[in-house]
């Protein structure tokens, strides 16, 4: 048996025993005479064509065994807690277009579970089992409104199926992560950060975003063995650096960076599933004008009243908010808001210029599961209801901090043409702002029993910055 799976030398050897502990927790959760039923991801295909997309594993499975091929099925007995999973059937031609077909034993030994069959077998060794119920996964994600894919099977039918009783258990037990997940999302997060720091000594004026783009990506696979990314790369540089979630398809990294711009790079990698979200603001000719240096600042501010205040049995709605008065104590300091801090969130001040929560759960997805589910804090009214979550934190929670601010046309004239948002704004000094885009600087971080371990590693202060983009200094 492998014990371990890495993408070769230099890359991070997951055991394992990732997996097995995750089935383990699982199982303490359930009642014998239960089994539960996975259906992994499928490859999908071009539209009509016959090229596919890269596969890339459905969460809550890569979370229960790891498995990376297409077309599976996976399923744990609670009273014995045996593993199983299921392969699809190829036909022996296939091994001339994609090498040797492994066997049942070779993906036992590959997955350290402890069967594997045949999907065309699943019924007969389910009932061989006979269980009382078979659980199936079926819930929403509170981030996207899409429903968890139920497994579907021919011959379930035959069975007692209980769809609603899994979801809360599996969800929850993936927002609290054990020490092997934590070891993972380090190195995840190490390879994301040297890729970022990769970046800002490449980028400069002349270059294109996805220039810039591509560094990322070529360092997190070449040095990191991250075939996948976490999500579409945003590289926004100049007044696109107000954009949320540039990068996609109508405007896909294609400006040319200028001198003066403030960079935007919000970026992660992934390994094994598990996801790293990254941000780094800069300037692209590598020093900060006093303009940027203030908004820079104040963002910072806010990531470091959270760095500080964070621990378990705070909540996330404080953090935010915590996040969201420093930096408007720093604009107000630097002349571009006026009046009382407690006021302007009051009247939402906070939203016209960070209209995004403070951030989210981070694990096997990006925005990970578990952040309004039955028995937490239900979503906030109000500007808080952007939130990706209001739970209290705990330890073994890996979240983002991200606080922003940005300069986003269609909102500073909506605060405008308001007598009750204008009234904080000096909109003289505002004016020197047109055009600047925004800044956002986001951190993957640990909650422990003592506060917060920030997983992140790249330079974060002005000075840090500028030495960093000037003279190469190896930043640890």
């Amino acid at each position: 048996m492998a014990g371990v799976w890495s993408m070769g030398p230099g890359t991070y050897e997951v055991p394992l025993s990732l997996f097995a502990k995750n089935r383990d927790r699982l199982a303490e959760k359930l009642k014998s005479g239960q089994v539960v039923v996975l259906q992994g991801g499928d490859d999908i295909n071009h539209y009509d064509t016959d090229i596919q997309y890269i596969f890339r594993q459905e969460a809550y499975f890569t979370w229960v065994c790891g498995v990376r091929e297409p077309g599976c099925y996976f399923a744990l007995d609670v009273k014995t807690k045996k593993s199983i999973v299921f392969v699809p059937r190829l036909p022996d031609e296939y091994e001339i277009w994609m090498g040797k077909l492994l066997s049942c034993q070779d993906y036992t030994n590959m997955y350290g579970v402890n069967e594997v069959r045949f999907v065309d077998e699943i019924c007969e060794v389910l009932k061989s089992l006979n269980p009382d119920t078979l659980l199936t996964l079926s819930g929403p994600n509170t981030d996207s409104g899409l429903t968890a894919a139920e497994a579907v099977f021919e011959g379930i039918d035959e069975f007692k199926v209980d769809n609603e009783t899994l979801f809360p258990i599996i969800a929850e037990l993936r927002v609290i992560k054990t020490p092997e997940e934590i070891e993972v999302m380090r190195y995840i997060c190490k390879v994301s950060s040297d890729a970022h720091k990769q970046v800002m000594l490449y980028a400069k004026p002349g270059l294109m975003e996805y220039q810039c783009e591509s560094v990322f990506l070529d360092h997190c696979y070449r040095v990191g063995g991250c075939r996948h990314v976490s999500y579409t790369c945003i590289c926004g540089s100049g007044d696109n650096s107000a954009i949320l979630h540039y990068g996609h398809a109508a405007a896909p990294n294609n400006k040319m960076i200028k001198d003066g711009d403030i960079c935007l790079f919000d970026m992660g990698g992934n390994y094994a599933g598990y996801a790293a979200d990254i941000t780094c603001s800069f300037p692209a000719n590598g020093k900060f004008t006093e303009d940027q240096k203030l908004i820079y600042e104040a963002v910072l501010a806010g990531r470091d009243a959270v760095i500080r205040q964070g621990k378990p049995g705070v909540k996330w709605t404080d953090m935010h908010l915590a996040a969201n008065r420093a930096m408007l104590e720093h604009l107000k300091k630097g002349g571009l808001l006026k009046g009382e801090v407690e006021k302007m969130i009051a009247f939402g001040v906070n939203g016209i210029l960070q209209p995004h929560g403070l951030g989210h759960l981070l694990g096997l997805d990006v925005h990970d599961v578990g952040g309004y589910l039955k028995h937490c804090p239900p979503r906030p009214s109000g500007p808080l209801g952007r939130l990706r979550t209001a739970r209290v934190l705990e330890s073994g929670m890996v979240l983002t901090i991200e606080p922003g601010c940005y300069f986003i046309p269609k909102l500073l004239a909506a605060a405008k043409r308001s007598p009750k948002v204008s009234q904080f704004f000096d909109w003289d000094v505002m004016e020197r702002f047109r055009g600047f885009g925004g800044v956002r600087i986001e951190d993957d971080v640990l909650i422990t029993d003592n506060g917060v371990e920030n997983l992140t590693f790249v330079p974060r202060t002005v000075a840090e910055i500028e030495e960093f983009m000037a003279n190469g200094a190896n930043f640890k």
